[in-house]
Order: structure tokens, then sequence, then C-alpha cells
């Protein structure tokens, strides 16, 4: 019994102890203005009734005393496409908002939108009011329509007739996507295709992509996740797999931050006027297949930008097929490799005729020792001819072939001369060449001629310059 008093008594004393110290707390209003870690949120693109990621805004309160903001409020009320959390309270309007000195709050922000078009902006503004004066911060995304292919255990995410995509609707795809054999799929230029985490598409035997971007339209091949940081990093999701017989027509289409981009078995790709960079593997794999290539610019590319197995046939005609990445450091990150060997899905080796690799007008570089790799199996088919071409190689027992004085696979090329790239960081890509570069004035004129205009039209008739740029 004494010890349940003296418990009790315990209790009685630390309540009032307590609750002394929170009546000895005086909140005063804002004499000064508030301070924010941001005064803008660019959200995230953000697509029809899809929840975006959520972002945080800080609030300091740089004050030597407590402080009640007298109100906290989205500018358009219960109207807002946006939704905020205030110090872990959802709502729009907060009034009398505790914020201590010298502390700091956070506002969270995400936003839920209803498109009301193919592409519209979304605008608000969180506004802090107190007698110090009204202050805000401006919350800005970019909402897209879109149309959704889900694979569900019910839906195996089959187009099974041919098809037209038009550029009205961006394209979101949850797990694979296949094209079924034979069928056509035609996309519009301006058209944007966004690919969930773990998801790709699948084009079948005898089915065809034919991606019709142009030069003001570009069509987009990336992850779902749009915010600027994802612009520049791999693995956002798996790859375009091409089976025997499936035809790629890619013109004006850029295609990034995959596992690989395009994964080709006995397959064709006709690719002009694009952009593949940024996979955690390859730009290209190809077992067995064809690739012709023009004003083709890859980059950033874990294994190597273009991956040939089993030989094949391939051509890259005025293409800059560079590979620097910090992020990638660890990884070969070779320009191209080429080999008539491949390792099937059960371990076996397989062997195949390289019948032509053809490299002209072109630009093979990274900060690797070789951006170019040749393997050649004894007693196999291995052709392939370099033609005014600028790479990055440094001996004939690591690249498996002769460079140097081999008129019969190399003509009139250069060997390790910087091309001096004018940007090849992946946040900023840019990797036409200085005015000083090497790769200027030494192209071939009837080569430049099969295609006369670089990858943003400029005529190169004239003064020809090695590579996807004039």
């Amino acid at each position: 019994m004494k010890f349940k008093i003296i418990l009790l008594s315990s209790f009685w004393i630390l309540l009032l102890a307590v609750s002394c110290n929170r009546d000895e707390i005086s909140f005063d209003t804002p004499s000064q203005e508030l301070s924010f870690n941001r005064d803008t949120i660019f959200c995230d693109t953000v697509y029809h009734q899809v929840r975006s990621e959520t972002y945080a805004v800080k609030v300091y309160n740089n004050e030597d005393k407590d402080v009640l903001i007298p109100r906290i409020h989205l500018e358009k009320g219960g109207a807002s496409l946006y939704k905020i959390n205030v110090d872990g309270k959802p709502g729009f309007d907060f009034k009398d908002v505790p914020l201590r000195k010298k502390d700091s709050l956070y506002i969270f922000v995400e936003i839920a939108p209803s498109a009301t078009g193919p592409e519209a902006i979304a605008e608000d503004r969180v506004l802090f009011t107190s007698p110090a004066g009204q202050q805000h911060v401006t919350l800005f995304s970019v909402v897209q329509d879109a149309e959704f292919f889900i694979q569900t255990p019910t839906n195996p995410n089959v187009i099974d007739a041919n098809t037209n995509w038009t550029n009205s609707k961006a394209k979101i795809i949850y797990g694979n996507l296949t094209l079924d054999d034979g069928i056509a799929l035609n996309v519009q230029s301006g058209t944007k295709i966004y690919f969930h985490k773990n998801s790709g598409m699948k084009i079948s035997n005898g089915a065809s992509l034919n991606l019709n971007g142009t030069q003001t339209e570009q069509i987009i091949m990336r992850g779902d996740r749009n915010d600027t940081y994802y612009d520049t990093i791999p693995n956002n999701w798996n790859s375009v797999k091409m089976e025997a017989g499936s035809i790629l027509n890619m013109n004006h289409t850029r295609l990034f931050g995959g596992i690989n981009g395009l994964d080709m078995k006995q397959a064709t790709a006709n690719i002009n006027n694009s952009f593949i960079h940024n996979f955690l593997d390859n730009g290209i794999y190809a077992v067995a297949s064809t690739v012709n290539a023009s004003n083709l610019v890859m980059n950033n590319c874990g294994d190597a930008c273009v991956s040939i197995f089993k030989g094949g046939n391939h051509s890259y005609v005025h293409s800059t097929i560079a590979n620097y990445s910090d992020l990638l450091s660890s990884r070969n990150r070779i320009g191209i490799f080429a080999t008539n060997e491949w390792k099937n899905e059960t371990g076996q080796i397989e062997q195949g005729a390289l019948q032509q690799l053809n490299i002209w007008n072109s630009i093979v570089y990274s900060d690797r020792d070789n951006a170019v790799n040749f393997e050649q199996t004894p007693g196999q088919q291995f052709n392939f001819l370099i033609r005014n071409s600028l790479l990055k190689y440094s001996g004939t027992s690591e690249a498996g072939f002769p460079f140097d004085n081999n008129p019969t696979f190399v003509v009139q090329s250069l060997k390790n001369e910087d091309p001096k790239f004018i940007n090849f960081f992946a946040a900023q890509m840019n990797l036409r060449v200085k005015a000083d570069s090497p790769a200027r004035n030494k192209g071939n004129a009837a080569i430049a001629a099969s295609v006369p205009t670089d990858i943003v039209g400029v005529s190169r008739t004239s003064n020809i310059t090695l590579g996807a740029y004039q």
C-alpha cells in the first residue's frame, strides 16, 4: 500500500512538472520573415491520376523566440491539384502553426492530378501569412494524359492486331508489353513511351516496331521516373527484346535509362538520327543480328555501347559511339565489342560468322585504352572494314586485329586522337566536336553522300566531319 502511494505521488509530481514546462512556453507572432531551403518545387512530370513522389520543403524560424505562424495554406485551397502535409498533418489550410526558435519544420508536397489534355502545366503556391508579410513557395509540374498497358496474371499485355500509337497520350508500360507474331506497331512522332521498373517490350517473330520520330518531335523511350536525376542513370527499366525475324525501324528516337537498350536475337534494326545512351549493360546487344545505323549517337553503357555476338551484319555510318561514365567506372565500357561466339541460355557456346562490320565516317572513342575489342574465333568468318573513322585503340593483342598498316581492314582512319567532344558527361551530353577537333574535314565524300544531312539536319556535302554531327 505504501509503495502504491509513493508511486502515485511520483506520477502526479511528474505530470505537474510537465504541465508547468508546457505552460512556460509562449509563442509569439513572427516579426521576421521565415526562410526556406527552396523557393520552388519542380515536381516530376506526372501522369493522369497517378500520384507523384513526395517532395519536401524545410521552413526555418531564424528568430530568438518561439512563433506561431498564423496561416499556411494552398493558394487554390481544396481545388488544388496538390496535397500538402504540414509537420505531420495532411490538409490544405493550417492555422497557428507553432515553430520553436532557431528550429524548422517540414512541409511535404505531392500531386495526383487529372489531365485536361495531352500535356498541361499544374501550378500552385504554398502561402505563409504573418504580420511580417506574405511569403510563398511555388509548386510546378507538367501533367501528361496517359494510356496504361499493365501486365497481370489475367492480362498477358499483348498487342495482337496492327496498331497505331498517336502522341495524344503518353504510353505507360507495367510489366512486359508484347507485340504478337507478325504484328506491326506504328508510333507517331512526339510519342512518349515510359516503362515502370522491371518492365519492357518484346517484339515477337515477324513483328515490327516502327518509331517514326522527326527532328522537331522525337519519340522518347525511357523509365517512368521523369525528374532530372533519372535522366542520367541506368537500370530504371529492362529492354526492348527482339526475337528472331523481328524488325525495328527507328528514326529520331531517344532510347535511354534501362538495362539493355535493344536486346536482339537474329533480328534486324534500321536506326537513323537517334540516341541510345545510359544503359547498365549494353546499348545494343545483338546475337546473329543485322543493324544498319546512320546518324546514331551512343554513350554511357556499362559493358559496351554495341555488343556483337555470333557474328551477323552491322553497319555504322556517320555515327558517334562514345563511352564515358563515372557511375559505371567499374565496368568495361567499350565502344564496340564483336565476337563470333555466344553462350546461350543453357551455357553452351554457339558460333556464327561476322559477315560484315562496317564503321564508316564515324567516331568510336572512350576513356578506356580500347574503344573497340574484336575477338575472332579461329576458322570463323570475321569481315570488317573501318573507313575514314577515328578510333581509340591501344594494340593488336587486346583488340584482336592489326589496326596499323593494314589497308584491307582499316582505310584512311585516325588512331588515338582525342575527338574533343564538347561535353561527354551524362548530365549535359553534347557529343558535337570542337572547332579544332581532328575529326573535322576527315570524312569520305562518297560515304557522306549516302547520309547528306547530320542528326540535326545540317548539310554535310563539304568539309565533312566524322560522326553524327557535322
